[in-house]
């Protein structure tokens, strides 16, 4: 064994002990960083050159330490888990947030709703019946008149919500399609700084990152190659693979009356829907499904249809088995449009006293039977208000269900995310101490190379003179 070999012994230890501080000092630096995964140094003691020999050798130490590589503490399935997670929570939370939004806008059950003014419109026409006089006829008129307008502005907004979602379909697509293309570029990026021995970790970091958005906006599974590349499948179908990704369209009405569905697929396959779609995209799609498929503003809308529909057909039927007061034949209160969605063409089709008919055919002219037949609608069973609890309750229910599961995948998101970051997240009081082991480290090796070359100095410079 040369003597000098001490020296690089002790090199190799500043050199572990130099890159052990630089990992930690990465590691605290990036404490803050989103996605960033903990690092340490890898490390293995060097055999001396004797030992690998085929002859027999003096018994020697090793060389040193040497530095394996710099290992990213990520754990593959808390990542995968984590991506699952968050597939589930983006798809609820999405179709849970619009129907809550809409349950909102109904207001019920408070005075703002249209339960109450439905209810006030009944008693206006009892109170005509008490008093038919031209007041009484102005307040019904004038509740019938906010009734309308209460029940088209209800479908208006649930059309706007529509129209919304629908364009942040196609803004989440795009945004889809960019960051598969990013994952995609990084692939390739990893791939060539494992092949040629460099390190990759930050490169993964971001990746896993990007995963793990598109996982939250589209389901994405993904799965690790043998050549450090990220495959990210939907629907079992590469999204991205290797360098490459391939790009999704959305299709479908732009608008809640048109026919049909929105439907997402792949770019080179557009007439082939991705029908298990997970995530929020795969939440608001389902949002924007017909009321036949169960779409939340669909069937709200269809909700608001149906009571126009019913109020026109129950106060029509009505009125039309009156008289006016001069005697003639009673019409139509309300009148629907014969094009397009019943809540927006409903409208008044009377104009005064004169043209309510509250009477019944020869009963007298002060008899007020229809009118207060009209009354009584509000508490009719199958009438108007009568359905129109019954949607609010059965879309309330629903929309409840939704909020359950929401809360239930964000439960299970943080707890996947949790048990991901408690191994990969950085401690900053473990940093610590790593830090003073490898500056006590670093300290020790110095003071070997300091010792070494005392010594060497003393068989150099100083075997062979006596007396001095």
């Amino acid at each position: 064994m040369s003597t000098f070999s001490g020296l690089q012994t002790a090199a190799s230890g500043l050199a572990a002990a130099r890159a052990g501080m630089t990992v930690v000092g990465q590691n605290i630096a990036n404490e803050t960083t989103p996605g960033y995964t903990r690092q340490r140094v890898e490390q293995s003691s060097v055999p001396s050159a004797g030992s690998a020999g085929l002859w027999p050798a003096a018994i020697a130490p090793g060389d040193g330490v040497a530095v394996d590589q710099i290992a990213r503490l990520g754990d593959e399935v808390l990542d995968a888990r984590v991506r699952d997670a968050l597939s589930a929570s983006g798809f609820w939370t999405a179709r849970a947030t619009a129907s809550a939004q809409v349950e909102a806008a109904m207001a019920e059950p408070t005075e703002n709703g249209l339960a109450a003014t439905m209810d006030g419109f009944w008693a206006s026409w009892s109170d005509l019946a008490n008093s038919p006089d031209g007041s009484a006829a102005a307040v019904v008129l004038s509740g019938a008149d906010v009734l309308v307008s209460q029940i088209a502005a209800g479908y208006e907004q649930v059309s706007a919500s529509w129209t919304d979602l629908r364009g942040a379909v196609d803004r989440q697509v795009a945004g889809i399609n960019a960051t598969a293309s990013q994952v995609a570029e990084l692939n390739e990026q990893i791939r060539q700084a494992t092949q040629s021995g460099r390190g990759a970790n930050e490169l993964i970091d971001q990746r896993n990152l990007l995963a793990q958005n598109l996982s939250t906006a589209a389901g994405v599974t993904g799965s690790l190659e043998s050549d450090g590349t990220m495959t990210l499948r939907l629907e079992g179908n590469a999204l991205v693979s290797g360098g490459t990704s391939r790009e999704i369209v959305a299709s479908g009405p732009v608008d809640i009356d048109a026919a049909g569905h929105v439907a997402v697929a792949w770019a080179d396959r557009p007439d082939v829907a991705i029908t298990s779609l997970g995530g929020e995209l795969g939440g608001m799609v389902s949002v924007l499904a017909p009321a036949a498929s169960g779409g939340p503003l669909a069937v709200a809308a269809q909700g608001y249809n149906d009571v126009a529909t019913s109020l026109a057909e129950h106060v029509n039927d009505l009125h039309r088995q009156g008289q006016t007061r001069t005697g003639a034949a009673g019409g139509d209160f309300f009148s629907l449009s014969g094009t397009g969605p019943a809540a927006v063409g409903l409208s008044v089709a009377v104009g005064g006293l004169d043209e309510l008919a509250l009477a019944r055919p020869g009963s007298g002219s002060l008899d007020t039977s229809i009118a207060d037949e009209i009354g009584t609608l509000g508490d009719a069973d199958g009438g108007p208000s009568k359905g129109w609890a019954a949607f609010v309750t059965q879309f309330g229910v629903s929309t409840s269900g939704d909020l359950q599961r929401a809360n239930i995948a964000d439960t299970g998101a943080i707890a996947a995310v949790s048990a991901q970051q408690s191994n990969a997240s950085v401690d900053v009081d473990e940093e610590t101490v790593n830090l003073l082991t490898y500056q006590t480290a670093y300290q020790a090796s110095a003071r070997v190379l300091t010792a070494v070359d005392e010594a060497l100095d003393t068989l150099i410079n100083r075997t062979g003179l006596v007396g001095r």
